[in-house]
């Protein structure tokens, strides 16, 4: 059964920098676009960012872009969420997904729905 672990979550005072990875069990991330996605108490899980296997193009939502990184390691096949300047609101739960080349709409993929195979997430606090 194929398996996406993150890591790297932990609390943080605003302004300081974490960074999480997406680490594969079992298979090889380099054919997959894996996408980063949060989720604040009382809210919605949100796209955060991207980074696509068909095109090679990274995304980001508004609130984090200029922030957040999003990055492959072609060696350990692992996917990173470097977030640098956080705030309070960048709290929650940080998730990873993953779906195959070709799997997904372009334009969908910060929709939960667009993807195959999830994480169990990592806390992000910001506070002070």
């Amino acid at each position: 059964q194929l398996q996406i672990v993150e890591s790297g979550g932990g609390w943080v005072q605003p302004g300081g920098s974490l960074r999480l990875s997406c680490t594969p069990i079992g298979f090889s991330l380099d054919d997959y676009t894996v996408g980063w996605f949060r989720q604040a108490p009382g809210k919605e899980r949100e796209g955060v960012s991207y980074i696509s296997v068909d095109d090679g193009i990274a995304k980001y939502i508004g609130l984090v872009q200029g922030r957040f990184t999003i990055t492959r390691d072609p060696v350990d096949s692992t996917v990173y969420l470097q977030m640098n300047n956080l705030k309070r609101e960048d709290t929650g739960v940080y998730t990873c997904a993953a779906v195959a080349a070709g799997g997904a709409v372009p334009i969908l993929l910060f929709d939960v729905h667009s993807y195959h195979f999830w994480g169990q997430g990592t806390q992000v606090t910001v506070s002070s």
